[in-house]
């Protein structure tokens, strides 16, 4: 029992060379001009991201990023910088913890939600780059994941109504859309998914 409590606190040694070297840090002082820039999460839940990317010829040729957070999310959020270098905009877009978890040879499973901030910095950065130039964004609604199959509930419909503040938990969201009221299997990942993303919006309950 105690050998298997042990084994979830063990960082492979990539994520420790990425924690301790971490790569494509955003320097205080450095002379970077970003063509976009995402934050996600909140001081106030101990995980803050910021992303900032360059992009040239619809590749993101340059980044940068700055988090206040754990030693699983500087090293999930320094190989996802290595990762998303050189990648097309609709590639980084794509780009999934499970990605980025597999590069560094697995986290432990109690620091997963670590590994999201990052590629959702990027999601938000590569937004706002679109946005800023006043170019469509066709990655969006590709990108969206259902959750709630009986009632087509989708990953950024929950996203967007915890941004809103009509959603807290999973009572909440049966109330507003329905999900979770039909075969009822998809409950459990109904209040993941609300808990990622009141961790990465900074809410609280």
């Amino acid at each position: 029992m105690a050998q298997s409590f042990m084994a979830q606190w063990v960082y492979t040694d990539v994520v420790k060379d990425h924690f301790m070297n971490p790569r494509n840090l955003w320097k205080e002082g450095e002379d970077f001009e970003a063509d976009g820039v995402g934050e996600v999460g909140s001081l106030a839940c101990g995980d803050q991201m910021r992303v900032g990317i360059k992009v040239k010829d619809g590749k993101i040729s340059d980044l940068r990023w700055l988090t206040y957070g754990c030693a699983s999310a500087i090293a999930s959020t320094s190989m996802m910088s290595e990762m998303a270098i050189g990648m097309t905009l609709e590639e980084a877009y794509k780009l999934t913890p499970k990605a980025i978890m597999d590069k560094l040879g697995g986290l432990p499973e109690h620091k997963f939600h670590c590994s999201v901030l990052g590629d959702k910095a990027l999601r938000a950065a590569v937004d706002d780059y679109l946005e800023k130039n006043n170019l469509p964004n066709p990655y969006k609604a590709n990108s969206a994941v259902i959750i709630c199959e009986c009632k087509n509930v989708t990953d950024q419909m929950i996203e967007s109504l915890v941004r809103e503040d009509k959603v807290k938990n999973i009572e909440d969201l049966a109330s507003l859309t329905g999900a979770g009221t039909g075969c009822g299997k998809c409950k459990a990942k109904l209040k993941e998914a609300i808990e990622e993303a009141m961790h990465i919006l900074g809410k609280t309950n």
